[in-house]
């Protein structure tokens, strides 16, 4: 079918697909559009793939970056060449740049000036906002259009995870009053903003975006990955030859020296002066090799890190050994922060992360567990069952991942028994929840219940409202403070569908920044709020990008059917 034939159809039909309506409304803000763009090409991006997801081959019908232009191509248009047009602007690939260049010239539609003209746009600064912690940075880029306009890009990299990029956003404006706007709404003492050379910015940029396409689990937000391709358009304004991040280098002498210097120090005093130099040496290896590689350097996060994964799975030792990790890390702290001149309060906020989670550190060290990368590969699931393993290993394996559906449920016998039949449609309860804060409630109630009812089913609005009940009755003073009502459905439905999968590309499907955007984004992410939400309801904190409720009741049955096909494949 030619491009007339295309149009008579669609005049047959008498409306245009939503997609048309959507870029002639964006024609007039380049940031809407260039950020329509930026969703499409996420969608068939690679990167954005579960490579681990077991999906039957989808062979011709799997829509790809080249099958997507081609649609658009094959159908003559002022909004498809509009999307040609910004397609080819932001495109890395010469070749294609100049061949949609070359279509959408051939077309002679009227475009905006911003987008015939967007080849000349400039990317006139970089910014970086850094804290003392270290535990990530935001490179801010200003990106000026001809027409005018100007854009201000954001990209959050994160370095105890490899110095990756985790999540990303684009704002209309000039970075200037970005940073201001920031500087207002933040007044911590120990962040700073610098301007940073402008090729530098750029080799971090593309550094931490490459790192993160090779990182599982993907890191998924509102906004990230679907404005990777226009925060990497973004970068390529900016000159190349740049230096990336370079990782301090900590030869054995230097590590030895610190080493001295910590065990004569005041803070080393108390420790047991046989085990201590041992474990040491291992919060030297982690700080030296791991994270942004500076052992001086620590944070609650890089503390739960070590406490909840690094330690139980790299080191091999008894549990009389290892029980003495904590103390050992909490005198290298004060000794770090002293020598940093770290502020008391985040030496403090530090401490207190080694109290929140030596619990769990010293019942995982007294439990048997796998060690090794293949430990990481169980926990997310991501082990191939006909992979030929040894038989011993193979089974300690697959128990390892029938203990992690365990969870999921709240148990072996909850396990064996599970079922699939579909959650009832049930009101809200209201038994526990304290009288004071029935009109908060109440406004998360309606706002999870139209959310459910509109985009996903009533399976789901039962398990988002038995969530919430749980929250509730579990820490009333979560609404008794002031907080949005909107933030709080999200990260309500968003606990809800990562519990069911709802984000993964095997199972739901949905992108999360579809759910925040339904709520409303002003409140933040809703995977920032949900971490105080799973507190309050008693239940645990995401891991490795995965969250587990202990209860087959926020479940709904397609999670169950999964879950029961998964015990069965690894039980057996």
């Amino acid at each position: 079918m030619g491009p007339t034939s295309g149009r008579a159809q669609h005049g047959r039909i008498g409306a245009d697909p939503p997609l048309m309506r959507d870029i002639r409304d964006a024609l007039a803000d380049p940031l809407a559009m260039l950020a329509l763009v930026s969703t499409l090409l996420a969608v068939v991006d690679p990167r954005s793939a579960d490579p681990f997801a077991r999906v039957p081959e989808r062979g011709r019908d799997q829509m790809t970056r080249a099958k997507l232009i081609e649609s658009f191509v094959a159908v003559e248009r002022p909004e498809t060449s509009a999307l040609l047009a910004a397609i080819a602007a932001m495109s890395a690939d010469d070749a294609e740049r100049r061949r949609l260049q070359q279509v959408v010239a051939g077309r002679g539609h009227h475009l905006p000036e911003w987008l015939t003209g967007i080849a000349t746009a400039v990317a006139d600064r970089a910014v970086e906002m850094t804290h003392v912690l270290g535990d990530g940075d935001n490179v801010m880029v200003g990106v000026n259009l001809p027409t005018g306009h100007a854009l201000s890009v954001v990209l959050y990299i994160d370095h105890n995870l490899g110095t990756v990029a985790k999540d990303g956003f684009v704002v209309a404006g000039p970075l200037a009053e970005l940073i201001a706007f920031m500087r207002s709404k933040n007044d911590d003492p120990d962040m700073r903003w610098t301007d940073v050379d402008r090729a530098d910015a750029r080799a971090r940029i593309d550094e931490a975006i490459a790192h993160g396409g090779i990182t599982y689990p993907r890191f998924e937000t509102d906004t990230w990955p679907a404005a990777r391709v226009l925060v990497e358009w973004a970068a390529r304004l900016l000159p190349e030859g740049g230096a990336g991040y370079v990782r301090p280098q900590w030869p054995d002498e230097a590590r030895q020296e610190l080493a001295d210097r910590f065990l004569a120090s005041r803070h080393a005093a108390a420790l047991d002066r046989r085990d201590a130099p041992g474990l040491l040496e291992s919060l030297l290896w982690f700080g030296c090799d791991y994270g942004p590689g500076d052992p001086l350097r620590w944070s609650p996060t890089a503390v739960e890190i070590l406490l909840g994964d690094w330690i139980p799975r790299k080191i091999v030792a008894d549990v009389a050994y290892l029980r003495k990790a904590p103390a050992v890390l909490r005198a290298f702290i004060r000794f770090c922060h002293d020598e940093r001149g770290i502020r008391p309060t985040l030496t403090a906020a530090t401490l207190a992360a080694v109290d929140l989670w030596e619990p769990e550190y010293q019942a995982t060290i007294r439990s048997a567990r796998l060690q090794g990368a293949e430990a990481i590969l169980a926990a997310v699931g991501a082990l191939d069952p006909d992979t030929p393993w040894p038989p011993f290993e193979r089974a300690a394996l697959d128990a390892l991942i029938v203990e992690r559906l365990e969870r999921a449920v709240g148990g072996p016998q909850t396990l064996a028994t599970l079922g699939d039949d579909p959650l009832p449609d049930e009101p809200f309860d209201w038994n526990d929840v304290a009288e004071d804060i029935r009109d908060r409630v109440t406004e998360v109630v309606v706002l999870c219940d139209e959310y459910c009812e509109t985009v996903l089913d009533i399976e789901y609005r039962t398990a988002a409202r038995r969530l919430l009940a749980a929250v509730a009755s579990g820490d009333p003073a979560v609404f008794r403070r002031k907080a949005r009502a909107d933030t709080a459905a999200a990260a309500i439905c968003w606990i809800i569908g990562k519990a069911n999968e709802l984000f993964e590309p095997s199972a739901g499907g949905m992108l999360a920044k579809d759910l925040t955007a339904h709520f409303g984004s002003n409140g933040g992410s809703p995977s920032q709020r949900a971490a105080t939400l799973l507190r309050a309801a008693g239940l645990r904190d995401a891991t490795y990008g995965t969250i587990a409720l202990d209860s087959p009741r926020y479940l709904v049955s397609a999670q169950r059917r999964r879950i029961i096909e998964r015990r069965d494949r690894y039980r057996d």
